[in-house]
């Protein structure tokens, strides 16, 4: 018992006392956010944020150049592989006008390019045999399906996604219908030092088949890359060595047409024939040297790309090089001619 004052009270109000006077005295205060600290807290999350944007656009981009590689190397394989098979690299076929045709090889009776020859050694095997043994118009219907189907390894991520892409004008070949909608690439076969502009080829199949027809080019002898009009280019023509001479590499594109399909150098699909839209060429000139994608500027000829260090480029020994925008002319130009007997010197690419 204790006492309060001259009166007693008991234990049990002792004990109430001294428990509120606990939870009174240690009960921490309760407090917010001032909206001055909320403020701060913000402005220094988007500094952060601001900071580390650019690194993590840099990381992607180069996640995105190395599978660009990545990509050359495996299309650099497969050709490589064609030529050890068949004999020779992939033939350039007849011209624009002409999509592959299962049924026909891979020499000069092919009117299909380097893009769909290769499509065997590249595990696509089935793709490449649509239509095989059926009839004319089931073959025309069957390659454009084909026209139409991407392939992820033809295109750069730092460019645009596989898939297929609008045809404005409706382009056809004499063997396949009409398809408003083709897949396209970004990767394009060495030329060489001289182009045949826009061939659509012969305008049958009896005409492509005979050798002496007066409407191929004159010079298609005289062509200096890997690939062309109804080339059969073997490994031992390479005379100035296969890691001096491009088999494959980026091909230029404006950035405003990467999607609509009006550029005349990507304006149809990438199984089709000799064409700007599946090879490039090199030379001194300006239409010809390498450039990097951009906006408004358009170049048919050209190798080229979107990233902004230079464009990747496998070599005909099957390693991927990345080439700067500013490679010496001349060497650029040799570097496109299999056969021109110059000296290369490697620390100007």
């Amino acid at each position: 018992m204790g006492r309060r004052g001259k009166e007693e009270f008991t234990y049990g109000e002792v004990s109430e006392v001294f428990a509120g006077r606990k939870q009174h005295s240690f009960r921490p205060p309760l407090r917010g956010f001032t909206l001055v600290e909320l403020l701060v807290v913000i402005t220094i999350i988007g500094i952060l944020i601001a900071l580390l944007l650019p690194a993590v656009q840099s990381a992607r981009e180069a996640a995105r150049r190395t599978q660009c590689a990545n990509n050359l190397k495996q299309l650099a394989l497969a050709i490589l592989e064609h030529e050890q098979a068949i004999g020779h690299f992939p033939t350039g076929g007849w011209g624009w006008a002409w999509m592959g045709d299962p049924d026909r090889g891979f020499g000069l009776r092919q009117p299909g390019g380097w893009i769909y020859n290769i499509l065997p050694f590249m595990e696509q095997q089935a793709l490449h045999d649509l239509g095989l043994g059926q009839s004319e118009s089931v073959k025309k219907a069957e390659a454009a399906k084909m026209a139409a189907t991407p392939i992820s390894s033809l295109n750069c991520p730092s460019r645009r996604r596989p898939q297929a892409f609008p045809v404005p004008e409706g382009w056809v070949a004499y063997n396949c219908n009409s398809v408003s909608a083709a897949a396209r690439n970004d990767y394009a076969i060495n030329q060489g030092d001289r182009g045949i502009s826009n061939f659509s080829g012969p305008s049958s199949y009896s005409e492509g088949d005979n050798p002496n027809w007066s409407g191929w080019p004159a010079d298609k002898k005289q062509m200096t890359g890997i690939s062309f009009v109804q080339s059969q280019v073997t490994a031992a023509e390479v005379r100035d060595g296969t890691s001096n001479t491009y088999l494959v590499g980026e091909k230029y594109l404006n950035p405003d047409r990467y999607l609509n399909g009006t550029s005349p150098a990507d304006n149809r699909g990438m199984y089709q024939g000799e064409d700007f839209d599946i090879g490039r060429w090199v030379g001194v000139s300006s239409s010809y040297l390498p450039r990097r994608d951009t906006a408004g500027l358009d170049l048919d000829y050209t190798f080229g790309s979107s990233h902004a260090a230079g464009f990747n480029a496998a070599m005909c020994d099957g390693s991927v090089r990345m080439i700067s925008y500013s490679i010496d002319p001349d060497t650029h130009l040799r570097l496109g001619n299999r056969q021109d007997g110059q000296a290369i010197d490697s620390s100007r690419f």
